[in-house]
């Protein structure tokens, strides 16, 4: 697909019928898909992506795709922020820049990172900046209720976790097996 052209990652494969393989990267459509799904409203969103590795590349493409208006990037790495940066911007989707993990102004929050999956882990966003307006997302499944997305919660967020991500991917994986 585009998707995985632009990005450099397939997650998916299917073997077509005259045997050449086809492969897709679905992480972030089933990122968003459970964001929307839990009532995140992307579309002319301001949106703060942490994370700017595999997942976060593809869920940083799909933001865009839902029609995001500005698209802000942090991660620890400033190198994969800047690369990242300078992909997207030759989109032409919406406004993408590189940015602190201050949450302030955005519409949706989103983690990309495994902060969350040991004990002890820093949150990605500090919680003192979340507020019940902010829709806030988190890629780690498996875990329960992440610290992080606790922290939204209890500052008035709606919340989408990886699980829902999961179960979002799911559909999506048995069409792309089918060739639809």
């Amino acid at each position: 697909t585009d998707r995985v052209k632009l990005l450099g990652v397939v997650a998916e494969t299917r073997r077509n019928p005259d045997g050449s393989w086809h492969g897709d990267n679905l992480d972030g459509l089933s990122f968003v898909k459970a964001q929307i799904d839990q009532g995140a409203q992307p579309k002319g969103a301001r949106v703060l992506l942490v994370g700017a590795g595999g997942a976060g590349s593809a869920i940083a493409i799909a933001l865009l795709d839902a029609g995001v208006r500005e698209l802000i990037i942090h991660d620890a790495t400033e190198a994969r922020v800047a690369h990242l940066v300078k992909l997207l911007s030759g989109l032409g989707l919406g406004r993408v820049m590189a940015g602190s993990s201050d949450p302030t102004g955005c519409d949706m929050v989103c983690n990309a990172t495994p902060m969350g999956m040991a004990d002890g882990d820093p949150l990605p966003v500090a919680a003192h900046l979340l507020k019940s307006s902010m829709f806030v997302g988190d890629v780690i499944a498996g875990h329960g209720e992440t610290p992080f997305l606790q922290a939204a919660r209890l500052a008035g967020c709606r919340t989408a976790n990886g699980d829902q991500m999961v179960e979002a991917v799911q559909d999506m994986m048995l069409d792309f097996m089918f060739g639809k």
